[in-house]
C-alpha cells in the first residue's frame, strides 16, 4: 500500500496507473520463475560442460541425468539463457535498488538504476537470436523474460524521468510529438511481442493520465497513439504468422 501511495503522490506527465505496474510485475515474475526452473531442470547437478556427458558419479541415480540437453536446439537455448543470466541479475539488482530509492524519494538515484537496467535489457534483447519454429522452450522463455524486462524498463525510464524533472502534464508540444512518433516507430522496428509491451506501456500512461487536470488532450492523444501502435502490432503479428506458416495472399 505504501508503494501505491508513493506512486500517487509522485504522479507526473508520464506516470502510468499504478495497477498496471503491479499487474505486469506479477505476470513477469511468473515467467521468470518458469525460466529459472527450466534452466536448472536441464542440469540440477551442474558442473559439466554443455555438450558433454556428465560424470556417472555426479548423477543422483544410475549415473544418468535425464534432464540434460537432449538436442542441439536445447543446448543453444541453454547457452543463450546463460549468456542472458548476468543481465537478468543486473536488472533484478537495479529494480530492487530502484524501489528502495523510490520509497525514500531519492529519485535521482532511482533514475540512475532504471537507466542502467533499461539500456542493459535493450542491448540484451537486440543480441537475442531470432526465434524459429524449432526453438526450444528455454529459448522462448529467455525471449519472454528479456523482452518483458526491457519493455517495462522503457516505462520505468520515462516515468521516473518525469518524476525527477517534476514534469507535469501536459508535456510541451515537442515532447508530445516525440512521444506520438517514437512509440509507433519503435514498434514498427521491433518484434510483435516487444511491440505489444510498448503498447501496454502506452495504455498504462493513457489510463494514468486520464483524470489528470488540464491533461485531457494529452491523455486522448496518447490513447490514439496506443490505437495506432496496436494496429502496427497486429499487422506485424499477421505478417509474422504468414511467414512462419508459409501462407501467401
Amino acid at each position: 500500500m505504501s508503494v501505491r501511495a508513493n506512486f500517487v503522490q509522485n504522479h507526473y506527465a508520464f506516470s502510468p496507473n499504478p495497477w498496471f505496474i503491479a499487474t505486469f510485475f506479477f505476470g513477469q515474475v511468473m515467467f521468470q520463475i518458469a525460466w529459472i526452473h527450466k534452466l536448472f531442470a536441464f542440469d540440477p547437478i551442474g558442473y559439466h560442460k554443455l555438450g558433454s556427458t556428465p560424470r556417472a558419479d555426479s548423477a543422483p541415480d544410475a549415473g544418468v541425468n535425464a534432464n540434460t540437453c537432449t538436442s542441439s536446439d536445447d543446448e543453444e537455448g541453454v547457452r543463450v539463457a546463460l549468456a542472458y543470466a548476468p543481465v537478468y541479475a543486473l536488472g533484478s539488482f537495479c529494480i530492487a535498488g530502484w524501489l528502495l530509492f523510490w520509497l525514500r524519494n531519492d529519485f535521482v538515484a532511482s533514475q540512475i538504476l532504471v537507466t542502467v537496467n533499461t539500456f542493459a535489457q535493450l542491448f540484451a534483447v537486440a543480441r537475442l537470436p531470432l526465434l524459429t519454429p524449432k526453438s526450444s522452450t528455454i529459448m522462448r522463455l529467455t525471449h519472454v523474460v528479456a523482452i518483458t524486462f526491457a519493455g517495462i524498463g522503457v516505462l520505468d525510464l520515462i516515468d521516473n524521468g518525469g518524476v525527477v524533472l517534476r514534469y507535469r502534464a501536459p508535456p510541451s508540444i515537442l515532447v508530445q510529438g516525440i512521444t506520438y512518433t517514437l512509440f509507433p516507430v519503435a514498434t514498427a522496428a521491433s518484434t510483435p511481442f516487444f511491440g505489444a509491451i510498448l503498447l501496454y506501456d502506452l495504455f498504462a500512461i493513457f489510463v494514468g493520465q486520464y483524470d489528470v487536470s488540464d491533461a485531457e488532450q494529452w491523455s486522448a492523444r496518447v490513447g490514439w497513439t496506443a490505437l495506432a501502435t496496436g494496429g502496427i502490432v497486429g499487422v506485424k503479428a499477421l505478417l509474422s504468422w504468414r511467414k512462419k506458416t508459409g501462407v501467401r495472399t
